[in-house]
């Protein structure tokens, strides 16, 4: 592979922006790649798999190039050249990159890749937190599994079009996708190719989405004529496939905090065809109190530490704060006995999060089941999803019915 310098520059300046302003990885690649309209999609894959690249082990290649935070540009450039050695790339002589023994890298390699918390680039907390929470071997394989690049699942949008379906019209288009046993609704792409500039996007014929993400609605249990609360809808995800589900019929209410989410659920929707769909802004509890049993059935896809999706968002690990677990415990329990309100008798509710952590998923159910609200409900199933197990994304859903 040959190195470009306009490229690199560019990884340089979007690693900066990440490690030092803590802007969000996803945001910043996303302006970066906009930077220059020359750049053909080699140029922009590039760009964005390196940068995710060094992210996901920033701690690795920082202690193997010797430096601290806040990083200089120059400090930047030596985590870069760790990045390039261990990928075998012949370094250019540019005057940024200092000329550094490879063998060097790779003995520090070989060394620090025996101590979990270095070989898997993660805080000493999180890596303390993981094994208590999860034990030794489950944990080592857990952050082993979300420390791979995630692969491109898509979700077929049955209001418009079947699997099969979709399956040929991408083929058409020279993207290769397989289905996926045991997920009825997704199709995997055997190599990362940018889905939304193909016409079957822009007619609404599918959403990238987990695979995992993809089991909620379905645990929801949904029929045609429902009516269904997403509580925490933000962008819709899985409200629409809630409404793939229930055929466009009956009513889903989508609520969330954030309006600008809700809006952009308003613009997904209409390319998917989605008709059955009110989003709400909660903006006062009224919004909350007004659907008191009057619910079917109620998602609540809880706001949590995000442990599970650390394959698509590695810069979570270096924003997550140690104190931030009791409070987004305390959080999905005010969220739990609230929104459980919103269930009418011999109705559903199921309880989810992007978490593998027990303090998050099961801890949580055992606590409301307990609590004044939670009297009413009873425990159908649950599931516990680890990467590790299924190679898709962590995740965690509970099954809850009001006597």
């Amino acid at each position: 592979m040959k190195l470009h310098r306009n490229l690199v520059f560019a990884v340089i300046d979007a690693l900066g922006y990440i490690f030092n302003d803590g802007e969000y990885a996803d945001k910043v690649i996303e302006k970066t790649l906009r930077r220059d309209k020359r750049w053909g999609s080699r140029d922009r894959g590039f760009i964005a798999e390196t940068v995710y690249d060094i992210v996901r082990w920033k701690r690795l290649y920082a202690e193997i190039a010797e430096v601290k935070a806040p990083y200089s540009r120059a400090n930047l450039f030596r985590m870069f050249t760790v990045w390039a050695v261990l990928r075998g790339i012949d370094l250019p002589d540019w005057k940024q990159l200092e000329p550094v023994p490879s063998r060097r890298i790779k003995g520090k390699f070989d060394e620090l890749s025996k101590i979990r918390k270095y070989r898997e680039s993660i805080p000493d907390w999180l890596d303390e937190m993981g094994e208590k929470a999860l034990g030794n071997d489950l944990w080592t394989n857990e952050i082993s599994a979300l420390n791979k690049q995630a692969d491109v699942v898509l979700r077929v949008n049955t209001l418009k079009t079947n699997k099969e379906k979709l399956r040929v019209s991408l083929l058409d288009e020279g993207i290769v996708a397989e289905t996926i046993k045991g997920y009825p609704h997704a199709l995997r792409l055997l190599e990362r190719a940018n889905v939304f500039v193909t016409q079957a996007f822009k007619d609404g014929h599918f959403e990238v989405q987990d695979a995992s993400s993809q089991l909620a609605a379905a645990f929801l249990d949904v029929h045609p004529g429902h009516r269904v609360v997403d509580a925490c809808a933000g962008a819709g995800g899985k409200t629409l496939h809630l409404a793939a589900l229930m055929e466009n019929k009956g009513q889903i209410i989508a609520t969330d905090i954030y309006e600008n989410k809700l809006k952009e659920l308003k613009r997904r929707a209409r390319r998917n065809g989605a008709h059955n769909i009110e989003p709400r802004l909660i903006n006062s509890t009224k919004v909350i109190k007004k659907l008191y049993d009057k619910a079917d059935r109620v998602l609540i896809d809880a706001p949590c530490t995000g442990l599970g999706v650390l394959r698509r968002n590695p810069d979570a690990k270096w924003k997550l704060r140690p104190d931030f677990l009791q409070k987004i415990t305390k959080t999905q329990q005010e969220i739990l006995r609230k929104y459980s309100k919103m269930v009418k008798q011999g109705g559903k509710m199921v309880y989810a999060t992007c978490s593998i952590l027990p303090q998050e998923n099961a801890d949580q159910v055992k606590s409301f089941l307990s609590s004044e609200e939670g009297k009413k409900f009873t425990l159908t199933k649950e599931r516990k999803i680890y990467a590790s197990e299924s190679g898709f994304d962590g995740f965690y859903l509970a099954l809850l019915e009001r006597k």
